[in-house]
């Protein structure tokens, strides 16, 4: 047995439970809602609004019809005309002087980006040769105690082998390394 929902009308989808409606108080409290709104339908496309244009003058005109002169005659509408032009002017050289200024920290800055990385460069060449060098060190050190030992076994199967009955003098170990080789 189906049980009918009181409101349902033939033909029209049953009504969601609208949600309660909250007034932000702070700018979290605004940022939570619309991440739980967002939040509710995670399929659906969150809008990302793109980022607005960069505001560009009109360009000069190549021709101008309406030169402005000194004359007497310039009736009291042409100053406003020329307060207009001016400005107009005026704010296309600060545009120009402002991109000009963003030009030079742009080439400063990769500038900048060049001269650390040739620093870095440096530094790891540096480095690097260091430790070549160090590793040929080691190496040289490690074939003299090879020869070293291979010296000392000789001289002992032939020391061993002359004089059976005499005693060692020197019971020290072998040291590890050669001092003044390099």
């Amino acid at each position: 047995m189906a049980v009918e929902n009181k409101d349902a009308r033939p033909g029209k989808a049953p009504k969601k439970e609208s949600q309660p409606l909250i007034i932000a108080k702070t700018p979290a409290e605004e940022q939570r809602l619309k991440l739980e709104r967002l939040m509710r339908n995670p399929d659906k496309a969150a809008p990302i609004p793109e980022k607005p244009k960069e505001w560009n003058p009109r360009a000069p005109p190549e021709f101008v019809r309406d030169v402005m002169g000194s004359s007497a005659g310039a009736g009291s509408g042409e100053f406003h005309v020329y307060r207009h032009l001016r400005r107009r002017e005026y704010q296309r050289q600060d545009f120009l002087e402002r991109l000009s200024d963003k030009q030079k920290l742009d080439e400063d800055y990769k500038e900048k980006l060049k001269e650390n990385q040739k620093a870095a460069e440096d530094r790891t060449a540096k480095r690097r040769k260091k430790r070549d060098k160090l590793k040929q060190k080691k190496l040289m050190a490690k074939k003299a105690k090879m020869e070293s030992q291979k010296e000392e076994d000789s001289e002992k199967s032939s020391s061993s082998s002359a004089s059976e009955g005499e005693e060692k003098e020197d019971d020290a170990e072998v040291p590890s390394f050669i001092m003044g080789k390099r």
